[in-house]
């Protein structure tokens, strides 16, 4: 799971980081002070798994994970105990006291890769993998058969993912990097945190944006250069 940290205290993201770094199945990608800037971080990429501070400058550990995806886990690390309750009302995995136990610790992230494995399987029922050209997507209790080229590009939205066709949005519950390893990287790929395009289906870009039919997407600033890697070198193979 990608993880990051949010805790204005230095010496506290330094305890974390430490304990992070003794489970191989985790990946840390970022330490922030504050609420903010750990939002805009995701803005930009996947964060499966936050170890979040409560008191804290600005927004608080409580608030922020109000304004999350509850597709992404919270575990709360806080030196005071009194927070507890309010951590069940933003559904966190566990609620760490500081200084952190190393088994503790251990234990939480345990029940958090137990949570994700069950998000996984979620995602993996709402998808029926047919043939190499199409799949059946879950939505409003019916399987819809999508074939993979009809895709103009899907996009992300908290808990759910839109499939947006020529003429048909499909919407179905599941996690936008669950569906983007079950489609073709041959045509597809991801440009931000929210949208893959099929790149077949490009009729322009720029920069900063690609536009498909009538709709035009941000490509962000983590995945502009891989764009524009894997989209050249894909059209010099095709020509």
């Amino acid at each position: 799971m990608n993880c990051i940290i949010v805790d204005d205290e230095p010496l506290a993201r330094e305890a974390i980081e430490l304990l992070t770094k003794d489970i191989s199945s985790l990946n840390l990608t970022g330490t922030f002070n504050n609420a903010a800037s750990a939002a805009q971080f995701m803005d930009q990429n996947v964060v499966d798994l936050i170890f979040l501070d409560i008191q804290m400058p600005g927004i608080n550990g409580i608030e922020f994970a109000k304004m999350i995806s509850k597709r992404t886990l919270i575990i709360f690390t806080t030196a005071y105990s009194e927070y507890a309750l309010d951590s069940y009302e933003v559904d966190a995995i566990d609620y760490l006291i500081k200084p952190v136990d190393p088994e503790r610790f251990k234990k939480a992230v345990t029940k958090a890769f137990s949570y994700h494995s069950l998000l996984l399987q979620e995602d993996k029922e709402n998808i029926e993998t047919a043939a190499d050209e199409y799949f059946f997507v879950k939505s409003e209790r019916k399987y819809f058969k999508v074939n993979f080229e009809d895709i103009l590009f899907v996009e992300g939205l908290k808990d759910y993912v839109i499939l947006q066709l020529n003429e048909q949005r499909i919407i179905t519950r599941m996690n936008l990097k669950a569906i983007y390893d079950l489609l073709p990287k041959s045509i597809f790929l991801r440009v931000n945190k929210s949208y893959i395009v099929n790149t077949t289906q490009i009729e322009a870009f720029d920069n900063n944006d690609i536009f498909i039919k009538n709709y035009e997407i941000a490509i962000g600033n983590s995945y502009r250069d891989s764009f524009f890697e894997e989209f050249v070198t894909r059209k010099r193979k095709r020509n």
